[in-house]
């Protein structure tokens, strides 16, 4: 098997860059769409159901994208033609996503508004999938093993750089441009988040743009070899026969860290589901035509930011500690760390104690770091080559399914024995985070691993 040679920082950064415009979308997404729900009419029991858009998509394209994209090499290579078309999509998506009322007035006019920002969620998520699951593939096949932990770090760091600019846009607007909060018409959506979405689209277009301008791949080691596979496995059937091939034959070390992965998300579920929503609630607000609630929303998009300011500083640190330290226990520790900022966020309570919900974020900060370089870490060097792109889709069912569980019945659960207490719900989600901990001690060391 041909071996990666070593990339320069700035060629790993180059690589790494499209992932600053594809967090503008989960960004805007995570930060701003409880509460569009909530202009849009939807109570706090139906949120959670309007949130399955986000899992499906993901359950159903990473591994589709993925499986295609091992069987893909053309002028544009083999991973970057769907970074590209999934930013044109996706930004797309965030320019419709802020008119969903006026959309909803055209298209659905004897249906609530709120089903058409969900429809538009599907669209939007189903995009954001179709580059985002290549570029996991893409650290694999650009970089050799010892500088992967590397590659999934400086994708955090980017995800944490789009995700601060995304989460502080409404606030920003707000605050320092003196952009209207009010209704904006039939959208009855504040304008400041209008606009964010608008600047969104253009920042995740241009940086995947510039992945796929600066950063070239490799072909195959044997194009012609390639090629003949190719054509003996092409065909719809034999996609759809891969996955459940490749599910049979799943690496030990996967499936043990799919575990962890399950309560993982479930936790970040339950904290993107209810902490935009809880948060109005802690400053004393459940009235979404409120100006308290309004500060309230907009103070989680603040938290979110202040998470994400910690991810990409933390990033840093898990590139060094990555070359030296179990990467498990890493995982761990950061996990805990996350935990207990979610459970932290119960003990908090009015407006004048908001600068405390920045640190219980902050926490969450560093975990999702983690979360996002260290279980891929671990992972690459578990996988077969050639089947790279399908089994990062297929790691990806350990995140979605935990989250269309919680998004059928955990509202239902915050409802009957939470109390309909929405600050319950995120606690909730970091009790799952301290269990996903507990778990990788199962997973098996990474000299064991590759």
């Amino acid at each position: 098997m041909k071996t990666q040679p070593s990339l320069s920082l700035p060629a790993i950064w180059n690589m790494s860059f499209g992932f600053l415009g594809i967090q503008f979308g989960w960004g805007l997404q995570m930060a701003n769409m409880s509460p569009i729900y909530s202009y849009l009419g939807a109570a706090d029991d139906q949120i959670s159901k309007l949130w399955l858009a986000a899992p499906l998509t993901g359950f159903i394209v990473q591994p589709i994208i993925g499986a295609m994209s091992d069987r893909t090499w053309g002028r544009l290579g083999r991973r970057r033609p769907y970074f590209l078309v999934g930013a044109v999509l996706s930004s797309l998506a965030l320019v419709l996503m802020p008119n969903s009322g006026l959309l909803a007035e055209w298209i659905m006019p004897n249906l609530p508004k709120f089903y058409m920002a969900a429809l538009l969620l599907w669209v939007l998520d189903a995009s954001i999938n179709v580059s985002m699951e290549p570029f996991r593939a893409f650290v694999a096949d650009k970089l050799p093993p010892e500088q992967r932990g590397m590659g999934f770090a400086m994708q955090s760091f980017f995800i944490g750089v789009g995700a601060v600019v995304a989460g502080l846009l409404p606030y920003i607007l707000r605050n320092w441009f003196g952009v209207s909060s009010a209704a904006d018409g039939a959208n009855a959506l504040p304008t400041n988040v209008k606009i964010s979405f608008y600047v969104g689209a253009v920042a995740f277009f241009t940086a995947v743009l510039w992945t796929v301008i600066s950063t070239k791949e490799d072909p195959p080691e044997s194009l012609e070899e390639f090629r003949r596979q190719k054509a003996a496995s092409g065909g719809l059937a034999h996609l759809l026969r891969e996955i459940p091939d490749a599910l049979r034959n799943i690496p030990l070390a996967m499936g043990r860290l799919a575990v962890a992965q399950f309560f993982t998300w479930l936790g970040l579920f339950c904290m993107w589901l209810h902490f935009s929503n809880a948060v109005p609630l802690i400053f004393g607000s459940n009235d979404p035509s409120s100006d308290l609630f309004k500060r309230g929303a907009e103070w989680a998009g603040v938290c979110y930011a202040t998470k994400d300011a910690v991810t990409f500083l933390a990033a840093f640190a898990l590139m060094a500690a990555a070359r030296k330290i179990d990467r498990r226990l890493i995982h761990g520790i950061c996990l805990v760390l996350g935990g207990l900022g979610l459970i932290a966020v119960g003990f908090i309570h009015g407006e004048e104690q908001k600068y405390l919900l920045l640190g219980a974020l902050a926490l969450g900060g560093i975990a999702w770091a983690s979360i996002l370089s260290m279980p891929y870490a671990i992972l690459a060097g578990a996988l077969p080559a050639h089947r790279m792109g399908v089994y990062m889709g297929i790691f990806n069912f350990f995140i979605v399914l935990p989250e269309i569980l919680a998004a059928l019945f955990f509202g239902e659960i915050v409802k009957r024995f939470l109390g309909g207490n929405l600050v319950h719900a995120v606690m909730a989600g970091g009790v799952c985070l301290l269990v996903a901990a507990a778990a990788l001690s199962w997973v098996p060391k990474s000299d064991e691993v590759a």
